[in-house]
């Protein structure tokens, strides 16, 4: 008899012992909630990652995927309920997928301090790109200076200010932080055709996949003469199409701009080749919210 009633005391003990450890575990763990707008899909390479910001360490708050209408694939995370309530920032990240990194990418895409209960996370936050582009200014001019002919002047774009009779940067943008590039676009019959990637407003960019064999001017841009791709012949007009400047993550397998596209202009059906063309502001940056 004494020993059945310390077995059934040590189950009973045992019990409480679960049903005590379960009730920290609740406890200890509470949601955090991510409402975002203005993401795009990554694509099957790649996820976005929150990161919560506790006595300047990074703590994730988990992955999630982003479909083609902007939707997340999860709104709410259970995360420490101490690194919550010590957690003094919000960042967003994008991370490659798979990914064998337990740290943050250097593609901080947004970010907030938190205030209260809540933060509010932009670009220009000093976490993610510490900019807001509301200076980003560009000049273009359609040309083909790769080649020997003057008939197809309308077939290239290069990002150049020649106003005063002397070609200078084009661009005015702020320098970006690691984990981000520049990068010129030409959208062509409704197709984004890249004109390279660069990280300076004056020099050559990173390609010149489509551009004739004599040298083009020391800045950004890209004539379209060769190598066309499928669906596409060149020389082509520019005339109607769309000249577009991004801010694109690394790495990047894309090939469309991402959504930070800081500088936009559709080319007038009447523009005139080897003058200069004013590129608009288009600063509609995603924006979010998280609540703890």
């Amino acid at each position: 008899m004494k020993n059945a009633i310390f077995l059934m005391t040590g189950i009973l003990f045992g019990l409480f012992l679960l049903s005590s450890c379960g009730d920290d575990d609740e406890i200890s763990a509470q949601n955090l909630d991510i409402n975002l707008s203005g993401l795009e899909d990554l694509g099957p390479d790649a996820l976005y990652e929150g990161w919560l910001i506790v006595d300047g360490n990074p703590v994730t708050t988990g992955t999630f995927s982003v479909n083609a209408d902007g939707t997340m694939s999860q709104n709410s995370f259970e995360v420490s309920q101490e690194n919550l309530e010590n957690a003094t920032t919000f960042v967003l990240t994008i991370e490659p997928s798979p990914d064998n990194d337990p740290a943050p990418s250097d593609v901080h895409i947004l970010a907030g301090d938190f205030s209260g209960g809540s933060a509010a996370l932009t670009i220009d936050h000093g976490a993610a790109l510490a900019q807001n582009f509301a200076d980003a200014a560009g000049t273009y001019i359609l040309a083909t200076p790769t080649d020997d002919l003057d008939t197809n002047e309308e077939s290239g774009i290069w990002f150049l200010d020649n106003t005063s009779g002397s070609p200078v940067a084009g661009l005015d943008l702020p320098t970006l932080p690691a984990g981000w590039i520049y990068e010129g676009w030409a959208v062509i019959d409704g197709t984004p055709i890249s004109t390279g990637t660069f990280s300076v407003m004056e020099g050559a960019d990173s390609a010149a996949i489509y551009s004739g064999s004599s040298a083009g001017p020391p800045f950004p841009g890209e004539d379209f003469l060769q190598n066309a791709p499928n669906g596409l012949s060149f020389p082509t007009s520019l005339l109607e199409g769309t000249a577009v400047i991004s801010i694109e993550p690394v790495p990047d397998n894309s090939t469309a701009p991402f959504t930070l596209k800081p500088l936009v202009h559709t080319i007038p059906a009447g523009a005139d080749v080897h003058s200069a063309l004013q590129m608009n502001q288009n600063l509609n940056f995603p924006t979010g919210i998280v609540r703890r």
